[in-house]
């Protein structure tokens, strides 16, 4: 899925920097624990002029389909590249 990830974010968005981690290890005991929990670090000269909220829409959009159907929980850190 990490794999996935980096490809649609990278075609979507040419991120200069792109971290995704795996993180359904923090999750044991919780309702779907170890599936498809990550975090994205994603920076990118596409977010320029975008508010935070329009950022995050764009990397779902890129991740349309993966929301429903290997992505259970997504936190993001979209940063405008200067």
């Amino acid at each position: 899925m990490v794999e996935e990830i980096r490809r649609r974010l990278s075609e979507a968005l040419l991120p200069v920097e792109l971290e995704i981690f795996d993180e359904g290890h923090k999750h044991a005991g919780h309702a779907n624990a170890g599936k498809g929990h990550y975090h994205v670090r994603i920076v990118s000269a596409a977010f320029a002029g975008q508010l935070p909220i329009e950022r995050h829409r764009m990397v779902y959009v890129a991740l349309d389909g993966l929301m429903d159907n290997g992505i259970h929980a997504l936190s993001i850190d979209a940063i405008q590249d200067k």
